[in-house]
């Protein structure tokens, strides 16, 4: 069944949101059967670490490492200039070693430009990407998260690195209980709020749940328009566990968190449905990551319908296959998406 106009806005950061858009964007204007009218990204700005953190303490600006990936993900492959966009200084001796040349150009574009939205349409068009990139806010915001011990990490590079660097048989801090943005009335672009009204189907993740997914849904007015929206919600599942954020939690502990900070703004839940090689997990095990484990009924007690697909390739890591998801995701819409279509049909 041919799908006419459809829009999707998805929501993340770090390498899932690239990884889900790179699949996406196959499908913008398409003559197949599944066909993408439009397709937007928001994306956190919360990073502290690398080139990104770097600039943000040096130049006041919001970090662009996590917009930069989307738009590479989102622009023309073969193009001479997106190779260049993603080209990294190796010299750890240089000042400018380590930084991404996208990052600087983002940069300078925020300098020439006035504004890091305005950055960011500028690089867009310079790429001619497949979609719309809106950072979640324009808003100089940090992380705050309250452990189970009652004790505190403050920013993401606290929450999301804490374990580099550390031996694997070193105990872990709590678990994370609660997660905060400060400041807590941060504002999201008008952009934003307007692509999700407009929504057919809003993707959530995959990605980092406290690093790349909450800072998201924790914008009040973000987590308003997602309980509100008319389209199809969707939460992409982490394939495996992620140590410091995600210890042993199992898909319906991610899903818990989401509902417990931002309420019910999911409709369905993609999880993983083949096990990673021996192998994989062998390694993985080695760095206390595991398979996300599931359990249907109390993913549905959730008020949330479990969908399943073989949506991982396994090279270097398990991590998602973008051709995979994105086919797994116009298979749920399919199967539910149709069902909302026609019950606004029905209400008109």
């Amino acid at each position: 069944m041919r799908h006419h106009g459809l829009n999707i806005v998805a929501i993340g950061g770090g390498t899932g949101l690239s990884t889900l858009l790179r699949g996406l964007k196959r499908y913008v204007r398409s003559d197949g059967p599944w066909s993408i009218d439009h397709l937007g990204a928001i994306v956190t700005v919360t990073d502290e670490g690398g080139s990104s953190g770097a600039l943000r303490k040096e130049f006041g600006m919001l970090p662009p490492g996590d917009i930069r990936n989307c738009i590479l993900a989102l622009a023309e492959e073969e193009q001479l200039i997106s190779r260049v966009f993603s080209y990294r200084f190796k010299n750890d001796e240089s000042a400018l070693g380590g930084h991404s040349l996208g990052n600087l150009l983002l940069t300078a574009l925020t300098d020439i430009t006035g504004g890091f939205d305005k950055a960011i349409l500028t690089a867009s068009e310079v790429l001619n990407i497949a979609g719309e990139i809106y950072p979640s806010t324009l808003s100089d915001v940090r992380l705050r998260a309250t452990l189970a011990d009652g004790s505190e990490l403050i920013g993401e590079v606290a929450i999301s690195g804490s374990y580099l660097g550390q031996k694997a048989n070193q105990t872990p801090h709590a678990r994370i209980v609660q997660l905060r943005i400060e400041p807590a009335d941060a504002q999201p672009t008008a952009r934003a709020l307007e692509a999700l009204a407009a929504a057919d189907l809003i993707l959530v993740g995959p990605g980092s749940l406290y690093t790349s997914i909450l800072p998201n849904l924790l914008i009040k007015p973000i987590g308003e328009a997602l309980r509100q929206a008319k389209a199809l919600r969707v939460y992409v599942c982490n394939v495996m566990t992620q140590p410091g954020e995600s210890d042993n939690y199992s898909a319906e502990e991610h899903l818990a968190a989401i509902i417990e900070h931002a309420g019910l703004v999911v409709d369905a839940m993609i999880l993983n449905g083949r096990r990673p090689s021996e192998s994989s997990l062998a390694a993985y095990a080695a760095k206390q990551q595991y398979p996300v484990a599931f359990n249907v009924d109390a993913i549905r007690e959730l008020g949330v319908t479990p969908f399943f697909g073989d949506i991982i390739e396994e090279e270097n890591y398990v991590r998602h296959n973008s051709a995979a998801l994105s086919d797994t995701i116009f298979r749920l819409y399919d199967r539910y998406g149709r069902t909302l279509e026609r019950m606004r049909q029905t209400e008109a």
